[in-house]
C-alpha cells in the first residue's frame, strides 16, 4: 500500500518534532518535507509529490492562505490541513477560499490528527463540518460563489474528473448565488420537479446531504469558482 506523503510548514520546531513523532507511530504516512517558511510549500509542492500538506495559518513569512491557493494549483490533488491557534470565523472562511481540506486548532489530539491526514488524503472534505454548524459562516459562503465553472466547447464542465453534468453544475451555480428551486425553475424555464431531480442527482453524486455542502464540495474541486461579493 502506498503510503500517505506528507509536508509540514510550521514555525516551530517543537511542533514539527511532535507531528513528526506522531507519524512516525503510524504505517500508512511519511513526511516528504518540512519547512519553517511558508513560501517553501510551493518548491515541495513540485518537487515532493505530497497528498496532504500541514500548514501553520500563523506563519508571518507570506500570506498561507495565498500560498495556499498557489500550492493547489501546482498540485490540484493535494489536502491542505490549516492549524491555527484559535477558531475564528473569517480565518475559517478564508481557509474555504483557500481550498482547505480541514481547519483545526494546534490544540487537536494526535489521534485526531492521524485520522484527519488519513480522510483528506483519501478526497473528504472534512472543512464541511465546521461550515454546516455556522449558519451564518454557510451562508456566507454561499453568497461569496459568482459564477459557474467555464465549459469547454462541448458544453462540458472545464474540470473532466467532475461526476456533475452540464446542467448540474449550471444548478449548483445557481444554488451558489442563493437562488430558491422557483427561482432557479424560472431562469432556466423548468419545472420545480426538475430542479428538485437535478439537486437530488447532485447530492447524490457528491454524496453530501445538503445543498451548502455541494457547493462546498464543489469549491475544493475547482468545479465552480468563488469571489467574495
Amino acid at each position: 500500500m502506498d503510503k500517505i506523503r506528507i509536508i509540514i510548514i510550521d514555525k516551530e520546531p517543537l511542533f514539527r518534532e511532535g507531528i513528526r513523532a506522531v507519524l512516525a507511530r503510524t504505517e500508512d504516512c511519511v513526511i516528504v518535507g518540512e519547512s519553517a517558511d511558508v513560501t517553501d510549500v510551493l518548491e515541495m509542492a513540485r518537487t515532493c509529490s505530497p497528498d496532504v500538506a500541514l500548514l501553520d495559518a500563523g506563519l508571518a513569512s507570506a500570506e498561507p492562505l495565498e500560498v495556499a491557493r498557489q500550492a493547489r494549483a501546482l498540485a490540484p490533488h493535494l489536502a491542505i490541513i490549516m492549524l491555527t491557534p484559535s477558531k475564528d470565523e473569517e480565518h475559517l472562511f478564508q481557509s474555504i477560499r483557500a481550498g482547505a481540506a480541514a481547519y483545526y486548532t494546534r490544540d487537536i489530539t494526535p489521534e485526531a490528527l492521524a485520522e484527519a491526514i488519513r480522510k483528506v488524503s483519501q478526497g473528504e472534505y472534512l472543512i464541511n463540518d465546521d461550515v454546516l454548524a455556522k449558519p451564518q459562516l454557510a451562508t456566507r459562503v454561499l453568497k461569496s460563489f459568482q459564477k459557474v465553472a467555464v465549459q469547454d466547447e462541448q458544453g462540458q464542465p472545464q474540470n473532466s474528473n467532475s461526476p456533475l453534468s452540464t446542467r448540474e453544475v449550471e444548478i449548483l451555480g445557481f444554488i451558489a448565488r442563493g437562488n430558491s428551486n422557483k427561482e432557479i425553475a424560472k431562469t432556466l424555464k423548468i419545472s420545480d420537479q426538475t430542479v428538485k431531480n437535478h439537486i437530488t442527482s447532485i447530492l447524490k453524486k457528491l454524496s453530501v446531504n445538503d445543498r451548502t455542502a455541494a457547493v462546498v464540495h464543489a469549491l475544493r474541486h475547482g468545479w465552480i469558482a468563488m469571489h467574495e461579493g
